[in-house]
């Protein structure tokens, strides 16, 4: 039934069985029904059980871990010391995108995240191209971490029993294995946290969040006495195209502060609570992240970061010349890294939740268990998803891929930011952009800037990925969109 609030053009688009066929692809779901939808799934009801705390949590969690621990070996050989500059790039491109976030998350606190918000403003084929981008951030940002989270294990084996795992099944085809066996096992892990209930699965982040903290801000205190100042005399030796190309590369740091827009039909005060956690946490990882890579850098010449996944572990050990130290961190990144995999494991399953109550995929993943207020089926299917993922993919495929997917799902936030301004600017908000539209647009150039940096295999990727991603919406999502049927 058609929320009667809504304003006349939002009415209209929702009647769309009388639209034509391009009509029908703009057609937009009125923000009144989307909010009044929220946590309603087939079978049950997802829980708001999380506050301001676990939703900070939540996006710190999927955040912080991922550039510093894994992809950090990957970038410094990229930009050299000016890695650091390359941080504060990122981090800039996130926040301006960050604000859109907020402001939206704040108005439309639901758990589709930029895939509801463009919904609500650009239409469906626009929402579908946004929620599909996030699929791919989401679901192949797990596969990535996973990774990471393999070799770190390694490092935590090898300093404890003097063994590791072989590389046949701790690397995927292409890296010199057959099967990458223990970034299947942390997405195994991840989802049976899932499993348990939101409530659960946030206090275990919780915990995890604690511990890569205190790894990171010992990292610090214990490479700052390895610094040297040499390390950083010729700051820019790739010149501005490398310190771009590391940039876009460490953008795949910073998914995840939208982590929490995507627990808004679980948060107890959404409208309130979502706006502070994003904003929050943003600023709590960009300082860590600059922290840590200045200091990286510091300790060893960037020739020697040589693509090393686990390389802040290997210059605790060349700092102290002990093993403890390097050992130490490689069993907090075991934990941290397995934070970034819960957390945004957790994103996905909430994306499709939604995308699946629109109609636009498959029933099943808007199934909620009675009992637990989870969507177990989705959550199974992704997690075997990705953990496959995650056992037959390199890496470096996988960061590009997810930072091109987040970089075009940001770009389309910070439109639909300007565009429910001019279409609604009578919804309360308790959260605006501040310099609006100076401030979105800078976030679109950002995005557009950082996405033209990528290279030319990851957009043939990405363009695969999405004529995959049409086919699959007019194959499917356009004739059953809940908005194409009489009854909707």
């Amino acid at each position: 039934m058609l929320d009667q609030g809504a304003p006349p053009q939002s009415r209209t688009s929702a009647a769309s069985p009388s639209l034509g066929p391009i009509a029908s692809l703009t057609r937009r779901k009125p923000v009144e029904r989307l909010v009044a939808e929220g946590g309603q799934g087939e079978g049950g009801s997802l829980r708001r059980s999380l506050g301001l705390w676990q939703l900070t949590m939540i996006s710190i969690g999927a955040t912080l871990g991922t550039g510093i621990f894994v992809v950090l070996g990957e970038a410094v050989p990229k930009a050299g010391p000016a890695v650091t500059l390359s941080f504060v790039i990122a981090g800039l491109t996130a926040l301006f995108s960050a604000l859109s976030y907020a402001e939206l998350a704040g108005t439309i606190p639901v758990a589709g995240s930029s895939y509801s918000y463009a919904y609500a403003t650009m239409g469906e084929l626009v929402a579908w191209i946004c929620g599909w981008c996030l699929v791919l951030e989401y679901g192949v940002s797990v596969a990535a971490v996973a990774v990471g989270w393999g070799e770190y294990l390694n490092e935590l084996l090898d300093g404890t029993i003097g063994v590791t795992i072989p590389d046949a099944l701790s690397a995927p085809p292409g890296d010199g294995g057959l099967f990458n066996l223990p970034a299947l096992i942390v997405v195994l892990l991840a989802m049976a946290f899932l499993l348990g209930g939101a409530r659960e699965s946030a206090r275990a982040n919780t915990v995890m969040v604690c511990v890569k903290i205190a790894a990171l801000v010992l990292f610090c205190a214990i490479g700052i006495q390895g610094f040297r100042s040499g390390n950083y005399e010729h700051f820019m030796p790739l010149g501005m195209a490398g310190v771009s190309a590391a940039g876009a590369t460490l953008f795949f740091s910073y998914i995840g502060f939208d982590a929490a827009s995507t627990a808004g039909e679980e948060a107890r005060n959404a409208q309130r609570d979502l706006p502070r956690a994003i904003m929050l946490s943003l600023v709590i990882v960009t300082a860590l992240y600059v922290l840590v890579a200045a200091v990286a850098v510091g300790a060893k010449p960037w020739q020697r970061f040589n693509d090393s996944e686990a390389a802040l572990a290997q210059i605790m050990r060349d700092v102290t010349g002990q093993g403890f130290w390097g050992t130490l961190l490689a069993a907090c990144a075991v934990i941290a890294i397995a934070s970034v995999v819960l957390t945004v494991l957790y994103g996905q399953t909430r994306i499709l939740f939604a995308m699946s109550r629109d109609g636009l995929v498959p029933k099943v993943f808007a199934r909620v268990h009675p009992k637990t207020g989870t969507p177990r089926a989705n959550t199974v299917i992704v997690s075997l998803f990705c953990g496959v993922l995650a056992a037959a993919i390199p890496l470096g495929q996988l960061a590009d891929a997810t930072s091109i997917g987040t970089l075009f799902a940001f770009a389309l936030v910070n439109i639909a930011v300007v565009v429910l301004r001019r279409t609604r600017p009578e919804m309360p908000r308790t959260f605006r952009v501040p310099l609006s539209p100076v401030l979105p647009a800078l976030g679109l150039g950002f995005c557009v800037w950082m996405i033209g940096s990528l290279s030319a295999v990851t957009w043939v990727v990405f363009g695969v990925w999405m004529a995959a991603g049409l086919v699959f919406y007019f194959g499917y999502g356009h004739r059953r969109s809940r908005l194409a049927t009489p009854e909707s």
